[in-house]
């Protein structure tokens, strides 16, 4: 546990302290009009109060990464926390920040227009199809999982219970997609938000009242998951894709625009950017502590189930244990609202990512479902191999979670370039290391899963050292060329 709350201190100093440095290298402008108010629509572009936009953006991101992410990946043992707390301070809420910040200093730009204006207009156009076909990946996954839980809640967890809650989880995505973001998005997400943190909250408090004797730095970081039956997952590269949304995740670049087109002022960047990801990080250190009772303290068989459980059955065994039938019900609620309010504003960012591209403007009903109907179609099929397949699922949602990250190495490039043109000295570093791991990260992930080449895993730490070396000789090239 003491591990745990330093993990947990270290995470709010960070906020405060290297948030405040990331802020002063990027200089936000008070008195620049930002594109809420120069841009205003009554659709996507909406000033709204910063606390509703806060929540709002934490909602987006948290779907179930920081969640089921944090469950599977305190199987790693306590190494777990520390990708969460440097993952969160130095990478996720720095990637976050600066996607936000680029779309307020770009008239509210989308993820593929900011990676187009840095990075050139083929990386852009390969970026378009690809943060598409990640955000029908999201609005498939994002609805199993939630159903597989309410159908659970509801007693019956087979098969046509889940196609039921599929079916009503989806009507909801299809009008929240088209309404006004102001509608729908804006007046119920923060009551999910605040379900969210109330079923964090209530856990923390059960864990410090608790006191489990959990796994601590001090025991070793080597990888815990054959114990509890988890074999070929080595903590690099798998830690850093298992736990996405609770460290970085690229999907957040397609958020971050969303709420980048309702703020007032660029100075409410760093609480709604910076802060909602080192809220996603305390969840998911919560998350990642409980489950470490779940699998190394006796836990599993204290709320009647084993090692071998999934992370959905690990949330609703957990709640209704620890929480009560009220309590429980409001927490895995809370989990229920994240991927799914997730996944809405997954179709959201599609939609618009689409229309900026080709130039449709979106005020008319009509236009909107001209692009909203083949995304729909196009992930209901996706989802239908998900629930016709037995194992459908779990192989999208893997390759869901190197897609993901590979999108949050593309971000960071963006910034990195975009501090080589505009800020002078060597600021860049902030984007740059974080961009230059994650780099070797998703490239060796693609190379020794199974999902991808399977090489041995004996290779990855070699293979990793080789892409961070090869990326920062290639970037230093690139910088000479740009400065001669």
């Amino acid at each position: 546990m003491f591990s745990f709350l330093i993990s947990i201190v270290a995470l709010v100093v960070g906020y405060c302290v290297y948030g405040a440095f990331v802020e002063r290298v990027f200089g936000p402008d008070p008195t620049r009009v930002t594109p809420a108010v120069s841009k205003a629509d009554g659709v996507d572009y909406i000033a709204m109060p910063s606390w509703k936009v806060f929540m709002i953006q934490f909602l987006n991101i948290a779907g179930t990464g920081p969640i089921f992410g944090a469950i599977m990946g305190a199987k790693f043992g306590p190494a777990s926390y520390l990708w969460i707390v440097f993952g969160c301070i130095f990478a996720g809420a720095v990637h976050d920040y600066f996607s936000g910040m680029l779309s307020l200093r770009h008239g509210g730009a989308g993820y593929p227009d900011l990676v187009g204006r840095y990075l050139g207009t083929r990386t852009k156009n390969v970026m378009l199809v690809f943060s598409i076909l990640l955000l029908m990946m999201v609005g498939a996954v994002f609805v199993y999982s939630p159903a597989v839980i309410l159908g659970d809640m509801a007693g019956d967890g087979g098969r046509s219970s889940i196609m039921v809650w599929v079916v009503v989880i989806f009507i909801y995505y299809i009008v929240a997609t088209l309404l006004p973001i102001d509608k729908i998005i804006g007046r119920i997400y923060p009551v999910f938000a605040v379900a969210l943190l109330f079923m964090a909250g209530a856990l923390l408090v059960c864990l410090l009242l608790k006191w489990p004797s959990i796994p601590e730095f001090w025991d070793g970081l080597a990888n815990r998951a054959p114990s509890v039956g988890v074999t070929g997952q080595p903590i690099f590269p798998c830690l850093f894709i298992t736990i996405a949304c609770g460290a970085i995740s690229g999907f957040h670049a397609t958020q971050s625009p969303l709420m980048a087109r309702c703020l007032k002022n660029e100075k409410l960047g760093r609480p709604i950017f910076y802060g909602s990801m080192i809220t996603e990080g305390l969840v998911a250190l919560i998350w990642a502590a409980v489950s470490s009772w779940f699998f190394f303290d006796g836990g599993a068989a204290e709320v009647g189930s084993d090692l071998t459980a999934a992370a959905p059955v690990v949330v609703t065994k957990v709640s209704r244990s620890w929480l009560g039938m009220l309590g429980g019900i409001l927490a895995v609620l809370g989990v229920v609202a994240a991927p799914i309010t997730s996944g809405d504003t997954a179709f959201r960012s599609a939609r618009l990512i689409i229309a900026d591209f080709f130039h449709l403007e979106q005020k008319s009903i009509r236009r909107r479902l001209y692009i909203a109907v083949p995304l729909f179609i196009a992930s209901s099929l996706l989802l239908w191999y998900n629930i016709a397949d037995a194992n459908g699922f779990n192989v999208i949602w893997r390759y869901f979670g190197w897609a993901n990250q590979t999108l949050s190495v593309f971000m960071l490039w963006t910034a990195t370039v975009y501090l080589v043109r505009n800020k002078p000295g060597r600021w860049y570093w902030i984007t740059l290391f974080p961009v230059l791991f994650m780099t070797a990260v998703c490239f060796t992930f693609i190379l020794v899963d199974q999902i991808g080449f399977g090489l041995p895993a004996s290779w990855a730490p070699w293979i990793g050292l080789g892409t961070f070396a090869i990326s920062l000789i290639l970037f230093y090239l690139w910088k000479i060329r740009k400065t001669q």
